[in-house]
């Protein structure tokens, strides 16, 4: 389960599933408020990752250019 990996080490896929879950359980309303302060703060630890995540693969399949009048632009670089 990846509840228990620190979240800079899980994939996106394992943070995105996670948070999901998270989000489930808060909105059931049956936890303690404890348990549902924690899940918020590692949700957002999980939203702040996923975020990091997708800009890091944008900018994998982006470049900058610049064209022939100065003008920047991005194309895709793979």
């Amino acid at each position: 389960m990846s509840a228990n990996k620190k979240v800079e080490d899980l994939t996106f896929e394992e943070a995105l599933n996670e948070l999901q879950e998270i989000v489930r359980g808060i909105e059931t309303g049956k936890d303690d408020l404890d348990k549902v302060i924690n899940d918020y703060e590692r949700g957002n630890a999980l939203k702040s990752h996923c975020e990091s995540k997708l800009k890091e693969a944008k900018l994998r399949i982006e470049k900058i250019v610049e064209k022939s009048d100065g003008s920047i632009s991005t194309e895709e670089g793979l």
